[in-house]
């Protein structure tokens, strides 16, 4: 399922997630309340780090790079529409991050820093009004300005349009006001501690309201944002391209002509191309290939702990699609929890991690990474793997066994490894798992649709911990796939979005994390590193925690 683009910092050396995602945590927690200020400078890292030692890679040397180029990226995954209203996966993110910027960014610290705005925003007193300060001087890839009437024009679509992806990160903002062409100033119903966390994020991508206007939901096909590059051409499963902005307002730091995205989902293929000089960098390479990359003279290759996870969703009342009211399925594993419950405890997650992806990623129980200043106890709690007790609830739950659950997963090798290992591992606990693979563009499909029993998904993550949890099991909430709805998780996440206070989220959290285990409509099963091979031909390409490659700096060493 599954942004940031920052080229002028430079990066730590050694440090740990936990201290970099509670600078940001600080302000993320306060922006609902009062002001917030900006974090600092950092020294530099290197290369080719040791396993498990994060490497998100440095800013090009401008002097050190020449001027011209088409990067090549080999792409994991397609991705889905171009627009940042609508998009809702990973790899969208990539190529957005080239050509759309946004109201902030986050670092390679997990700090927000101002990118189209000039500051971090001021918030009244009460927490509802906030006042963000624009960049002047700035214009989209069509020529026309960037300013307050283009932000109120993208945050009204994210906000109105019937399928925005949007609409649950930007909470309950009431109003936006255009005192002038270089401030906006958004109106609460009450205080909301994300929204910084989501406008450095698609959903402050603002898109030029000419486009808008002229495209309508037709935004993809042509997509018109602020960045470094613009929209050229794509070709569906095949590649995208973007070619150097002209109106971009700092042209001088863009080395290259052009970026082109290539589909290739198999990563094996992806390693070829990078070895083969057809690509210079491949995105979510094996774990398998990990130790061979590292061992390459001409290859660097970068990780981070991912912020995300990879989980398995239940369809529980996705029945008309997503954002309609839940309706009941008839399935046992939609009906009764204690066969979702039995479902998770027949799952060993450390064996899964170990045996298919070589201890490289790590197991995880919640959304809520341990990394993160709203971690707890509780959030992190993880029920045993206990096949016994996963026959016993079968048994009480009246189904009988072997209970058959078919699966849908995306149809890559690595994928499709881990659903294999699932398979053999269910066995044991009563469970006979069948096995769907689809191209991942129409995994997003058919997940949308509801047509689906069982997915295996995951989210790159964010640095609120409500981005990664509420838009996906809130009521109708604009990524709940599954069709979930506890009123008392709800009213627990709502009370989470308005407390001022890391600690009273955090208890918040931990008790949503006891809910969602209780009811099991998403399972958690590990927390992926990113893994990226960089050819070093290339200067100045970084991938951060969350995941996304940023390449709209970069150039190629002269």
């Amino acid at each position: 399922m599954t942004n940031l683009s920052l080229s002028e910092t430079s990066l730590p050396r050694r440090r740990s997630l936990r201290a970099a995602v509670a600078a940001v945590a600080v302000a993320c927690a306060v922006v609902a309340c009062s002001p917030v200020s900006n974090g600092g400078d950092d020294n530099q890292s290197g290369d080719n780090q040791s396993a498990g030692q994060d490497s998100f890679g440095t800013p090009a040397d401008p002097a050190a790079v020449k001027q011209g180029g088409k990067l090549v990226i080999a792409l994991s995954a397609e991705p889905d529409a171009l627009d940042p209203t609508l998009s809702r996966s990973l790899y969208s993110r990539y190529v957005f991050q080239a050509m759309c910027q946004k109201l902030y960014d986050v670092n390679e610290q997990a700090q927000v820093v101002p990118q189209l705005a000039t500051a971090l925003p001021t918030t009244s007193s009460d927490g509802r009004t906030v006042t963000i300060p624009l960049r002047q001087g700035a214009r989209f890839a069509d020529g026309t300005p960037f300013d307050s009437a283009a932000v109120k024009a993208t945050i009204q679509r994210h906000l109105t349009h019937a399928r925005s992806a949007r609409k649950s990160e930007l909470g309950p903002i009431d109003g936006v006001d255009t005192p002038d062409a270089q401030t906006v100033v958004l109106r609460l119903k009450q205080p909301f501690a994300p929204l910084l966390g989501a406008l450095a994020d698609r959903a402050g991508m603002i898109m030029s309201a000419k486009a808008l206007q002229s495209l309508g939901d037709d935004f993809a096909s042509a997509p018109v944002c602020v960045g470094p590059f613009k929209f050229a051409k794509r070709v569906p499963q095949n590649s995208i391209e973007v070619v150097k902005d002209p109106n971009y307002y700092e042209t001088d730091k863009v080395h290259l002509d052009g970026i082109s995205w290539r589909i290739l989902s198999d990563a094996s293929i992806r390693a070829a191309n990078l070895r083969a000089g057809d690509a210079q960098v491949a995105d979510s390479i094996s774990t398998q290939d990990v130790a061979s990359l590292r061992q390459e003279a001409s290859i660097s290759v970068l990780q981070s702990q991912s912020l995300g996870y990879q989980g398995l969703t239940i369809n529980i009342g996705n029945v008309d699609g997503i954002g309609t009211a839940p309706k009941p399925i008839n399935r046992p594993l939609a009906q009764n929890a204690k066969v979702r419950q039995a479902f998770e405890h027949a799952i060993d997650r450390k064996a899964l991690v170990d045996a298919v992806f070589n201890g490289i990623h790590t197991a995880a129980c919640s959304p809520i990474s341990p990394a993160s200043p709203f971690s707890s106890p509780e959030a992190q709690t993880c029920p045993a793997h206990d096949p016994a007790k996963a026959k016993q609830l079968l048994t009480e739950a009246g189904v009988q066994m072997p209970y058959t659950i078919t699966m849908l997963a995306s149809n890559t090798p690595d994928t499709l490894r881990l659903a294999q290992a699932l398979q053999s591992m269910l066995k044991d606990g009563g469970f006979d798992l069948k096995i769907n693979p689809v191209e991942y563009s129409s995994l997003l499909d058919e997940q949308d649709r509801g047509n689906f029993e069982l997915l295996q998904l995951g989210w790159s993550g964010r640095i609120d911990p409500d981005a990664n949890i509420t838009n996906f099991v809130g009521t109708r909430a604009s990524q709940n796939v599954s069709g979930y709805s506890n009123p008392q998780l709800d009213t627990l996440l709502t009370q989470a979005r308005q407390a001022g206070d890391i600690e009273e989220r955090k208890k918040l959290y931990g008790q949503a994390v006891t809910l969602l285990q209780q009811d099991d409509a998403l399972i958690y099963l590990y927390r992926q590193r990113n893994l990226t091979a960089v050819s070093k031909q290339i200067q100045g390409l970084q991938v951060f925690p969350d995941g996304v490659i940023r390449a709209a700096f970069a150039g190629f060493t002269k």
